[in-house]
């Protein structure tokens, strides 16, 4: 069975509560083969108040929480009964099965919070030397620092101005030399 991303409705203001609850009861009742991620998408705004500049984040559905599951009878059951939540969006009636999110759509919001897992065939290793094929730093080489593979980054450490330079790329950024 595949993995699928649903819109869950909570009651407003409890997002925070339902993450929370859920990712205790998969914990207790033993559901990580089947309950993977919870996420209450979230944006950063800048408010300014007393002219000092304070970054806040603002729910971007607000009563609304997504969840990667297996969908099965047991895994609807936990979350349909988690504490705070009112039912899974595009399920027609009580028992029936909701209707998952759209992999396009799941992908925007990801990226969107800067959580989109980049699929890339290339693996790289840490000491390896790239070269670097676009953006500023293009035709550079550099030494691979540290990996992210769920964000798709690499902390490459470029040779600019006779000192090494820290530099956060994507993977599609880079090439193997």
């Amino acid at each position: 069975m595949e993995k699928h991303w649903y819109v869950v409705h909570t009651y407003s203001g409890y997002e925070n509560k339902v993450k929370a609850n859920l990712e205790k009861r998969v914990e207790s009742m033993g559901m990580q083969d089947k309950i993977f991620r919870v996420i209450v998408p979230e944006d950063e705004e800048t408010d300014i108040k007393n002219g000092k500049k304070k970054v806040v984040k603002k729910k971007v559905f607000p009563g609304y929480v997504l969840v990667e599951i297996i969908m099965t009878d047991d895994s609807w059951y936990v979350v349909r009964n988690t504490p705070g939540v009112t039912g899974f969006v595009g399920s027609s009636g009580s028992g029936s099965k909701p209707t998952p999110l759209l992999p396009e759509e799941i992908s925007f919001i990801l990226k969107r919070m800067g959580m989109e897992e980049k699929r890339v065939d290339v693996q790289f290793e840490k000491g390896e030397t790239v070269t670097v094929k676009e953006g500023p730093f293009a035709n550079f080489t550099g030494k691979i620092e540290e990996l992210d593979q769920v964000k798709g980054k690499a902390k490459v450490m470029v040779n600019m101005f006779g000192r090494e330079t820290p530099v956060e790329l994507d993977f599609e950024q880079i090439d193997k030399i």
